[in-house]
């Protein structure tokens, strides 16, 4: 679920610069309408912030500052400039607006540009997009592709964990990218590497300045992987696909049951972590939590997905007229077995109280969809908080035409070890009619 925003925001409609989609290719957006009441671009507010707190020099020293709102065309070539691990490099606003003016001349299938002044470029360059803007660098529009070059689009897979392992060679073999010159696995490039093959007098005086002790990935000049690209290698280097993920707590992936669990039976054959503090959060809670049976009080499992008609949390999607006269109610799936046993008709109103305590006021929907024992909620709706309705919590003309419980409030407190996401699927619930 969408987390909301803490401060007034502006919409994608509101603002302009670059938005990256699912598929890592970038797009230039033209505002449409000046920001309404007191909503501000995203940028807008980090720089008052800034200043605020007394770093807006330092924060905003390479990007101009019209009044109070930076430059956008300026941050992006800020991120240019400094991300050069996932090649969101050669995307400078220049580039983008040239694809945005010339969109009828890239294919739809392959994203590939047809003739015109984006001739191969692939649309939006999905990163990577290496090196400079000047590069030249179409993009990459599926990675690991092989078949294809790399200053063309291909790409290996990245030696990131070193070359060798408990005496296995973690590099390719017998694996390369179409035309590379090393025709085997290879290391991460870098200033010694370069020498060692002999392509050191490749880069320009100023490049060999600026990669001296530098690798591909902190040369700031680009000409390592400029380079490395030249003749046919991946920056990163080209290596095996790890699929013993030894930096994780289960370095092969295995199951290990929710933490608000229906089957008790389960938990000890697939229990979960111990309660442990990662990194820079609080202490989080694994086996304390899954240690109790919470299944005679919450006997249903409940888990959450989404809708067709909705995107997200769902506040743009229910303030549009004809998406929010397709799903008007927010509402819970339940099986006719439970349904009768809770004295429940299709259509009532229902609370659904979750394990962690809080409940919500729904709609039920009676339907074989759902197995016994099993409920399903969608994850668009918000406005509501447990059975109070908010919508005088919104500036007057804000409020979408649907609003409706959030199904995260009844669900579960839990959260991945690696990545410490919410757990949003997985948790146990009661329901009664209303």
């Amino acid at each position: 679920m969408v987390a909301p925003n803490l401060s007034p925001t502006a919409t994608q409609f509101e603002t302009y610069g670059s938005v990256t989609a699912s598929n890592r290719s970038l797009q230039w957006r033209d505002k449409v309408i000046e920001p309404m009441f007191e909503s501000l671009p995203d940028h807008t507010i980090m720089y008052k912030l800034a200043k605020k707190l007394g770093f807006d020099k330092e924060m905003f020293k390479h990007i101009k500052v019209n009044g109070e709102e930076p430059l956008v065309e300026d941050i992006t070539r800020e991120f240019n400039r400094g991300m050069w691990t996932i090649g969101y490099t050669g995307q400078s606003p220049e580039r983008l607006k040239k694809h945005q003016k010339n969109w009828g001349t890239f294919d739809y299938t392959s994203l590939k540009a047809e003739g015109g002044v984006c001739d191969g470029d692939f649309y939006g360059m999905p990163w990577p997009s290496w090196g400079t803007p000047e590069m030249n660098h179409p993009g990459t529009p599926n990675l690991y592709d092989t078949s294809i070059p790399v200053a063309e689009g291909g790409l290996t897979f990245r030696a990131r964990f070193g070359v060798e392992r408990n005496g296995v060679n973690l590099l390719a073999e017998d694996s390369y990218g179409k035309g590379s010159e090393i025709k085997d696995g290879y290391p991460e490039f870098n200033h010694e590497m370069l020498k060692k093959l002999g392509w050191w007098d490749d880069l320009t005086a100023e490049e060999k300045q600026a990669a001296e002790g530098k690798n591909w990935k902190t040369d700031l000049s680009g000409g390592i992987q400029r380079v490395a690209i030249k003749h046919g290698c991946s920056p990163f280097g080209n290596a095996k696909a790890r699929a013993m993920v030894w930096t994780f707590p289960d370095p092969v992936p295995i199951h290990r049951e929710p933490l608000y669990t229906s089957r008790r039976d389960l938990v000890e054959k697939y229990p979960t972590y111990e309660d442990r503090k990662s990194f820079w959060r609080l202490p989080t809670r694994y086996a304390s939590i899954q240690a109790k049976d919470y299944s005679k009080d919450y006997p249903i499992i409940l888990t959450s997905g989404r809708l067709v008609e909705y995107e997200g949390g769902g506040d743009e999607t229910r303030s549009n007229p004809w998406l929010a006269e397709l799903q008007q109610d927010m509402f819970i799936e339940m099986h006719p077995h439970d349904a009768n046993n809770a004295g429940v008709k299709d259509g009532d109103d229902v609370w659904v109280e979750g394990a962690v305590g809080a409940k919500i006021k729904v709609k039920a929907q009676v339907t074989r969809r759902v197995a016994a024992g099993v409920a399903f909620m969608p994850f668009h709706f918000g406005g509501h908080f447990e059975g109070k309705n908010l919508h005088d919590k919104y500036p007057e003309g804000t409020a979408p035409y649907v609003l409706g419980e959030a199904c995260n409030t009844a669900m579960s407190y839990g959260y991945d070890s690696v990545t410490q996401m919410q757990e949003t699927k997985a948790s146990l619930c009661r329901i009664s009619k209303a």
